[in-house]
């Protein structure tokens, strides 16, 4: 099984990401996530289910709206009961790589991750993009 930085620089290869869980709340984690993929000029998608528009970047509905789901990192910073669902999706568009932010996963979500064979490419044991990202950036170069 990879480890943590595996998993991390795995998820930073990918040449798209999207985020779910943004929202117009400059307070919420989301939005700062989202922010922090604009900030380093990473092409980011947000994914809402009604706001057509997030930190300035068109949104789309659902991960199933994704151009290219296959080379695309996702980002969840949802309740549980929501993350589930997404990591259904994640399986069925064949997404290569999701990021779990703290908090956005249960038992439940623990448990479908790696009943699916799921625990090479998705981040859910607490780490944290906003802590952990740029230094895996660094370590990339």
């Amino acid at each position: 099984m990879a480890n943590t930085i595996q998993k991390q620089k795995l998820f930073l290869s990918f040449p798209h990401y999207a985020v779910v869980g943004a929202s117009t709340d400059q307070s919420k984690f989301g939005t700062k996530v989202l922010q922090w993929y604009i900030q380093r000029n990473r092409p980011v998608t947000p994914v809402h289910p009604s706001n057509d528009e997030l930190e300035g970047i068109k949104t789309i509905r659902s991960l199933t709206d994704l151009p290219n789901p296959t080379e695309t990192s996702v980002s969840i910073i949802t309740p549980a009961k929501i993350t589930i669902d997404l990591l259904k999706q994640v399986e069925e568009l064949s997404i290569p790589a999701v990021w779990c932010q703290p908090g956005a996963t249960d038992v439940a979500c623990v448990q479908y991750i790696k009943d699916n064979g799921m625990s090479d490419r998705v981040l859910f044991e607490g780490e944290c993009i906003l802590r952990d990202g740029d230094g895996i950036l660094q370590a990339m170069l």
